[in-house]
Parts: C-alpha cells; sequence; structure tokens
C-alpha cells in the first residue's frame, strides 16, 4: 500500500494523479484533513483515509497498512516541525517501510528562511530509524503565477534577486520524481537535490514574457527594503512579504540554483521549460 500525505494540495493531486497510472488505485491510500475534499481522488479508485498533523491519533491509523509513504510537506510555517515529527512518530508506530519526504533543495546549505523546518524534519527522520528518501525539491515555476498574469497586465514585476539565477521545473516534474521514488526500487537512503535542467534570472521571465505576450515587458531590480515596501502597498500581509523579500535574497545568494540533473533522471526525461509554463499560466 501507498499513502500519500497532503493529497488534495496541488502537488499531492498530481502525484496521487501519477501514482494510478503505474498500480492499481485499490494499493493507493490519501491521507487527507477534510476528506470532503478529496472526492476528486475518490474518484480515482484510491482509498481516502482522514489525517491531521494536528491531530496525532488520527496519523497511525491512516497510515496503517503503508508500505511506502509519501510525507508531503505541510503548509504551516512556524509549525510543520512539531507537524512532521508527530508524522513520522506514527509513521514509525505503523511501521511503514519506506517513508518519502517533500523538503527543500540543498536544505543542509540554504540561506532560506524556509530551510530550518526542513533540515530539523529531515534529521527527524533519520532519528526515527526509518528506512527513507528525501527529495530535496527546487521552486516550482508556478510559484510564480501570480507575478507573470500581473507582469503580462502591467508590463513590468520588480523583485530584489538581481540577477540570480533559478533552477525551477514544473510541479508536474517534482510529481513525477515522487511517483517513480514511490513505485521504484533502489532510493531508500538517498537524498536527491531536484530541480529544472535550465536556470533562468528574472530578467530572462522579463525576456520570456514579452516574446509570450508580444509586448514589452521590464523587470525593475529593486532593493530589499523597496521590495517590501512594494508588496505592503500591494496589499499582501507583512510576513508573506518578508517572505518573499527573502526569497529573493536567497535566490541572490544562489540557494536555489542547482546543476545535478538529478530530477532529469528521476523522471527519464528532461524538465519543463520555461518557455512551456508560462504559455501555460498566460493560457489559463
Amino acid at each position: 500500500m501507498i499513502v500519500v500525505t497532503g493529497a488534495t494540495g496541488q502537488l499531492g493531486q498530481l502525484v496521487v494523479e501519477g501514482l494510478v497510472r503505474r498500480v492499481p488505485a485499490a494499493d493507493i491510500a490519501v491521507a487527507v484533513r477534510n476528506p470532503a475534499k478529496a472526492a476528486g481522488l475518490a474518484a480515482l479508485g484510491v482509498q481516502v483515509r482522514t489525517a491531521d498533523y494536528n491531530a496525532p491519533e488520527s496519523l497511525a491509523t491512516a497510515f496503517a497498512d503503508a508500505d511506502r509513504l509519501l510525507l508531503i510537506s505541510g503548509s504551516e510555517v512556524g509549525r510543520r516541525v512539531a507537524q512532521h515529527a508527530a508524522a513520522i512518530d506514527a509513521a514509525r508506530q505503523a511501521g511503514v517501510g519506506h517513508l518519502v519526504y517533500t523538503s527543500l533543495l540543498h536544505a543542509d546549505t540554504s540561506t532560506l528562511g524556509l530551510a530550518p523546518e526542513h533540515l530539523a524534519t529531515e534529521q527527524a527522520i533519520r532519528d526515527s530509524g526509518l528506512p527513507s528518501t528525501l527529495l530535496r525539491n527546487g521552486w516550482y515555476t508556478e510559484n510564480y503565477t501570480q507575478a507573470i498574469l500581473l507582469a503580462a497586465e502591467t508590463g513590468s514585476f520588480a523583485g530584489n534577486a538581481g540577477y540570480g539565477a533559478i533552477s525551477s521545473a514544473a510541479r508536474a516534474d517534482y510529481a513525477e520524481a515522487a511517483v517513480a521514488v514511490l513505485t521504484g526500487e533502489g532510493h531508500q537512503g538517498r537524498v536527491y537535490e531536484l530541480a529544472g535542467d535550465v536556470a533562468w534570472t528574472y530578467p530572462d521571465l522579463a525576456a520570456e514574457l514579452s516574446r509570450a505576450t508580444g509586448r514589452a515587458i521590464d523587470f525593475r531590480d529593486v532593493s530589499a527594503a523597496s521590495h517590501r515596501e512594494m508588496l505592503a502597498n500591494a496589499g499582501l500581509p507583512a510576513a508573506l512579504a518578508d517572505a518573499i523579500v527573502d526569497y529573493d535574497r536567497g535566490i541572490a545568494e544562489g540557494d536555489l540554483l542547482d546543476d545535478s540533473g538529478e530530477l532529469r533522471t528521476l523522471i527519464g526525461r528532461p524538465t519543463t521549460p520555461l518557455a512551456d509554463t508560462v504559455a501555460a499560466i498566460l493560457k489559463n
């Protein structure tokens, strides 16, 4: 049995859809906080189990008979270490045979504010003694959906990343990598640094948007303070604005750059080009 947590999220849904193309749906279960949101997944024939990271008593039952468990990192920044620890302990109690965790690219060296929670989770997994695989996911190109749409409308976008490069890939690429690990062999004990084949900068994104829209799109490189002020004036909560500014700082310092090719190797094909994802975002 393969169990997928966080399966109603964007990544989780793609993973489940990929799994049902590889293994019988009856051999897949999704562990979700709100089963009502998993109706589409249930229609695929997979089992739906109630599991809440904040309700540890629900987790061991949800993970019962799991040969392989995909622990998709939680979305509640600041609470994830405790939530993940509860899930890891439940996996150990349930006798899970192989735990796969979605971590952060170069979590052990990254200066991003996101890194400490992922690194602490990785250590908790090691301490558990469970056979495991760490999928250190880089940036999803789709993270820039709103910025792309706004730039297409206004003709410009801003950031404080300068010419820092981002080795992003499509969310579907990372989902496909998770499916490959969950259904394959020889992955236990591995740490995969997953990122796109071709790195790009914000000026590169502006050039691609100009090509795709047929209008001149420019990127404005601004200071961290100016960027934070712009985001606040746009109505973003202070915590989110700070996070975005921190992401750009990390990009400038190379935190999201990787040329290992491990994602391409896992999925057996080139990663999705920036142009393809930009076109899909503009189309939808």
